[in-house]
């Protein structure tokens, strides 16, 4: 079937800026060829983003993955597709509708479909996949793998894909494995062949090389964020399996049998342990780190549920310990295989009681790795729970991103400790005692000194010596001394980063994780519609003054993030005390990566309304409630902006 161009329609014409989305079955196998197409357009040097979207069962369900390409560097979901390989019927109409107009229409044209199943408004290019592949193969898997390998072929004519590149990506994912290698260039030209001599190639869309990805990787959050813990220093990881974060143990053990064995010995170095649950994972950590190692853990929401007892035993004794949060999409059993940055609150304030704990934000795997080796040092100045707020969006997919630089002359802080000869010098000991006025005490590893230091420690009440005691004065003094401690860490933290519009504006915006990629692009189109905004990208909690300096400077500020209840907005009013009418909630919590196009339109629906109306009260919020606002046109998150 050759390429069918609607007469009268203006085919979207581009090189090296649009979007094409795979719809494929869960457990089809369609991953591989999916993410050799991604990393091919990689090999060209053209920049390049993906997202895969899948379901929480083995298989049989609609998995989706969207590729961003984009020479100027955009890398954030944009909103909309350009071109549509549709392989899986049951999602055919939804689809399609995300196709827009003038696209294109990718599909496997063995069974005729009626014109029903089609748009007037976009391009339709069909390729008897299956037909191929039933003349060619025999065996139903064979048949059913290489049709992915064929589509790829098939893309690679109609893209002006270089052939060379995906050969090579397949020759190095077979390594090793050689009989496969080929068998795989063999379907790769099935299709490719099959293209040039019956569509017209290349169609609108293509692909040209450029010189635009330079030295950055292609690297996932959790593997970033292993590796930045192997640097750190971690020498104990303690974990149960959870998804999103179960990747990020893995990738610590297979980092650690690479870089963390004695040279002569190959004795390990390192101590990983699959607990028997959440919260024997964390209590792990913390014995790990009351004797002096530097230890982590890895979970989602409902992790960070079950570990809560021992959380607050680590924030009040004061022990260090490092808790990695890939955000999923929540409550309960939630979306485990949707992103969200829904666990802000849940962290910031974990455990029962007056608990106040220090949040990192990444924006990519680059700051991942940073951050986790930060999130150590941190442990240990403040001798407290440190939490690292990654999500599925960062962890679990690739994204392209500067390379990760480590300063081989960095030390690691460890914090106060006294060492056997300091206490052998008679120096005074308490081991709550803050004797700096930063409200962080001394503390020593246990065994230091035969007869001083501290040994052991509880999660009651005690005095600044560390002798049980339930008197009030002790209790507050102690309870005052860790909210000092709170206020030391906004020295030590990442601090925000801020960026000024082109022109002088009453308006701005916060943001912070995931969000950022699609942010910097929003923000060129908003700039290009005459919509000016200040921006503070938000990289840690306690939050520095810089942020409340910020609202303060501005007549409104609208706070972008993936939840449903504006939690980010919530600690902001809370902890800085502010004005709630001059934070806007922007809400994305449909479980896919924000969109651009979903924050360019969420903003100028609401400036609309602040042009029209001066602001007298609280704006409505923007987000995925389904009753629209009396007082703003409604705006649907649907995930494609």
């Amino acid at each position: 079937m050759a390429t069918k161009f609607k007469s009268g329609i203006a085919a979207i014409q581009s090189v090296n800026d649009f979007v094409v989305k795979f719809a494929n079955v869960n457990g089809s196998g369609s991953a591989s060829a999916n993410s050799l197409f991604a990393k091919s357009i990689l090999r060209m040097g053209i920049p390049a983003s993906s997202r895969n979207i899948f379901p929480s069962n083995i298989q049989g369900l609609p998995t989706w993955y969207e590729v961003r390409i984009s020479e100027s560097g955009h890398l954030g979901r944009r909103g909309g597709v350009d071109l549509m390989v549709a392989m899986n019927p049951e999602t055919w109409d939804e689809d399609v509708a995300e196709i827009e107009p003038g696209g294109y229409l990718f599909y496997d044209s063995t069974k005729p479909l009626p014109p029903s199943k089609f748009r007037d408004d976009i391009n339709v290019i069909g390729a008897p996949l299956t037909a191929i592949c039933n003349r060619e193969y025999t065996e139903a898997r064979q048949r059913q793998l290489f049709k992915n390998i064929i589509y790829l072929g098939v893309l690679s004519a109609l893209l002006d894909i270089d052939a060379a590149a995906i050969e090579k990506l397949i020759g190095e994912q077979f390594r090793g494995r050689d009989t496969l290698i080929k068998p795989n260039l063999h379907a790769l030209h099935l299709g490719r062949d099959w293209a040039l001599a019956e569509l017209d190639c290349p169609i609108g869309l293509r692909l040209r090389r450029s010189e635009k990805v330079g030295e950055r990787i292609f690297i996932n959050g959790n593997d970033a964020a292993a590796l930045g813990c192997v640097y750190g220093g971690a020498t104990v990881a303690a974990w149960y399996p959870i998804t999103p974060s179960s990747s990020l143990a893995e990738a610590f053990s297979g980092h650690c049998h690479r870089l963390r064995r004695d040279p002569e010995s190959k004795k390990k170095r390192f101590a990983i342990i699959q607990a028997e649950d959440e919260l024997a994972a964390i209590g792990i950590v913390i014995g790990a780190a009351w004797n002096g190692a530097r230890a982590f853990t890895a979970t989602s929401g409902p992790g960070i549920s079950l570990m809560q007892e021992f959380i607050g035993l680590a924030y009040f004794a004061e022990i260090p310990a490092v808790i990695f949060d890939i955000q999923r999409g929540s409550p309960s059993t939630g979306m485990p295989t949707r992103t969200q940055q829904a666990d802000i609150l849940s962290c910031a304030y974990a455990s029962h009681g007056d608990t106040k704990h220090v949040l990192l934000f990444p924006e990519d795997p680059c700051e991942a790795f940073t951050f986790a080796a930060e999130a150590l040092d941190l442990a240990d100045r403040l001798q407290t729970p440190i939490f690292v707020m990654l999500d599925l969006d960062i962890g679990m997919n690739d994204w392209l991103c500067e390379p990760l630089a480590w300063d081989g002359n960095r030390g690691y802080d460890r914090g106060k400790v006294m060492t056997a000869e300091t206490l052998e010098a008679g120096i005074e000991f308490g081991r709550y005692l803050d004797v700096d006025g930063d409200g962080i005490p001394y503390r020593t590893y246990p065994g230091t000194h035969p007869s001083r230091g501290a040994f052991f420690t509880r999660g009651t009440s005690k005095d600044r010596y560390a002798r049980y005691s339930e008197e009030g004065p002790d209790y507050v003094d102690n309870m005052q001394r860790l909210l000092h401690k709170f206020e030391t860490a906004k020295r030590l933290v990442p601090r925000p980063i801020k960026r000024e519009a082109r022109a002088p504006t009453r308006y701005g915006v916060i943001y912070f994780g995931s969000t950022a990629a699609a942010m910097t692009e929003a923000l060129e189109a908003l700039d290009e519609r005459g919509i000016h905004l200040d921006t503070m990208r938000v990289r840690a909690f306690p939050f520095h003054d810089d942020i409340l300096d910020f609202v303060a400077a501005h007549d409104l500020v609208f706070v972008v993030e993936q939840n449903r209840d504006a939690q980010l907005r919530t600690l902001l009013i809370s902890e800085g005390e502010i004005d709630p009418a001059r934070l806007v909630p922007i809400l994305h919590y449909d479980g896919t990566p924000i969109t651009a196009r979903f924050i360019v339109k969420a903003i100028s629906d609401m400036l609309a309304v602040v042009t029209l109306a001066p602001l007298k009260k609280p704006l409505p919020r923007s987000s995925t409630s389904y009753a629209p606002s009396p007082s703003l046109p409604h705006v649907r998150q649907d995930g494609g902006g």
